[in-house]
């Protein structure tokens, strides 16, 4: 058992179902999530629009090659295409509303304005060689207006609320769409890596925060307001980098996750086989960010189908937001990663063996855990300290885990019997609320007389009579007095068992052949004066003692 070993903090799946039938014959390009649906582009120029189990629902055909981007309004309800082969659509999944155009060159990117839905934002942008605005106007008209050339191709762009930011081959901007300004540059870092084989990987975390990772270097800015007194010819808004730091491979997504990042890695190592460098499996990373690096809080290699072949490239991170799920797409396979749960961390600490954490975690959250039954950890706890030996503390357990049922009880007791271990659970068997079947009580108590004839006598002043059948226990201490008529334990263990069956002649004998203080207390108790006639004598010489 390792100790040192940290939980993990995400779980993994694949999506199947109709995903596994398209990447048979198909392979992944991109993917956009939104809460009610997912949509996929192939190489093959088609869109699949999928349930969150990866069925197809509805599947368009777009163009005979690679789609290249695919956008979603926020209402669900509008999407925009665009592929390698220039073709852009914009159109209503719902409505007959459509767009579309053929451009020269390959389109790598398009956004469509959040509120698309909306009459007065019917606004998307492009991407190839320039940054196109096309806005509906007069007669439902389309009119593209050019926000930025000459600086390559855009790579990217994500669009939240009023704000654009696109990446080029020089480095990242953001327009401000009210004031139509553009309000920042961020430079790209290392120029050296070609943009199209590491592209920029771009998410806004909420209205005025974008996440910028390119190459290996992550950066985190914050758009703010620029005060009055400085405005002079600047924009109203400003770009703080409020977090900057390197990562340790070539980044292909980013996420947000609360206040932390998660970082999709694409990772290349030396071979041990052949010492030549070759494609490793990617890597899923949560850091938390600071102000000049980043702490590391887990990291997971993720073995998806074909990675061997893979670039930089060719993997993308989708994340659905509020539900903290986060899509990994590559050619071949699309592993969906979730933050884990109580029921998987409770999963965790059963696989660790740490039990009595489990049942405490099972306690606290017993109305949202939809796997784990508090009583089956428990029954599983028992087991554990049962194989480690340690047979005391698993009786203990038993009774808060066994707690009122009689089943469970019995079936426990004749567990410790069939290893041996009676002695260990007989202090903690419930004695009433509930009372077990009278043999489960004479079989511990047939224990006892069998090897301990002390820990027999605690017991029968300790239970209750009427737990067990007591002529059954009679008979058998008559038994063993045979072999051992002198044993004054027996003896005055016989005398309590018949003062209980109110054979009180019986218990008198017995205390005045072992000249037992109690037998005062039983003939005041009882009343057995005229029982006593004939022993006056023996208890007179038994008192003046």
């Amino acid at each position: 058992e390792d100790e040192s070993e940290e939980e993990p903090k995400l779980k993994y799946e694949r999506l199947s179902n109709g995903v596994t039938e398209i990447l048979q014959k198909d392979a992944a390009s991109c993917m956009t999530v939104h809460e009610k649906f997912l949509a996929l582009g192939t190489h093959y120029g088609k869109v699949y629009l999928l349930d969150v189990q990866g069925n197809i629902t509805q599947k368009f055909d777009v163009s005979p090659v690679k789609i290249n981007q695919i956008s979603l309004d926020e209402s669900g309800e509008h999407m925009g295409v665009c592929s390698e082969d220039g073709k852009v659509q914009v159109f209503g999944l719902y409505s007959a509303e459509e767009f579309h155009d053929t451009f020269d060159c390959p389109i790598k990117i398009v956004a469509v304005h959040p509120h698309f839905v909306r009459s007065h934002f019917k606004q998307f942008v492009t991407g190839g060689k320039k940054l196109l605005l096309y806005e509906r106007g007069w007669m439902n008209r389309w009119k593209p207006s050019v926000l930025h050339e000459g600086e390559g191709n855009i790579r990217n762009v994500k669009w939240r609320g009023h704000l654009i930011a696109w990446a080029n081959n020089m480095g990242v901007k953001i327009l401000d769409m009210i004031s139509k300004q553009r309000i920042t540059n961020v430079p790209r870092d290392d120029i050296s890596l070609r943009p199209d084989m590491y592209p920029c990987s771009l998410c806004w975390k909420d209205n005025l925060t974008l996440i910028i990772g390119w190459g290996n270097s992550v950066k985190i800015c914050s758009v703010k307001e620029r005060h009055a007194s400085e405005m002079r010819d600047l924009p109203n808004r400003y770009v703080e980098i409020v977090f900057q730091f390197d990562t340790e491979f070539y980044i292909s997504g980013l996420a947000p996750l609360c206040d932390q990042l998660v970082i999709l890695s694409y990772v290349k190592e030396i071979s041990e086989k052949t010492e030549v460098e070759c494609c490793a499996r990617p890597r899923l990373d949560i850091v938390q960010p600071l102000p000049e690096s980043c702490e590391e809080i887990s990291s997971d290699a993720l073995t998806v189908r074909g990675f061997q072949e893979n670039e930089c490239r060719d993997y993308h991170l989708e994340y659905s937001e509020g539900e903290s799920l986060f899509y990994i797409i590559s050619p071949r396979d699309v592993v969906v990663a979730k933050e884990r749960d109580q029921d998987d961390h409770i999963d965790w600490l059963l696989e660790k063996k740490k039990y009595e954490e489990a049942l405490m975690a099972a306690e606290i959250s017993q109305k949202t855990i939809k796997k784990h039954k508090i009583l089956d950890i428990g029954l599983a706890y028992i087991n554990h300290l049962v194989e480690k030996g340690e047979y005391d503390l698993a009786a203990r357990k038993c009774q808060k885990i066994l707690g009122k049922n009689t089943e469970l009880w019995e079936f426990e007791v004749y567990k410790f019997k069939e290893i041996g271990q009676l002695k260990a659970i007989s202090r903690y068997l419930p004695r009433r609320d509930p009372v077990l079947k009278p043999l489960i009580y004479e079989m511990v108590l047939h224990e006892f007389l069998e090897s301990d004839y002390e820990g027999f006598a605690t017991l029968i002043k300790e239970w209750p009579g009427d737990l067990y059948n007591n002529t059954i226990i009679v008979q058998a201490v008559v038994d063993h007095l045979k072999k051992d008529p002198q044993n004054r334990t027996l003896l005055r263990t016989l005398a309590e068992l018949y003062t209980y069956d109110q054979r009180y002649g019986r218990a008198l004998e017995i205390y005045l052949t072992l000249r037992h203080k109690d037998v005062f207390q039983l003939i005041h108790k009882h009343n057995l004066f005229s029982s006593i006639r004939d022993k006056i004598v023996l208890l007179m010489d038994f008192d003046s003692e």
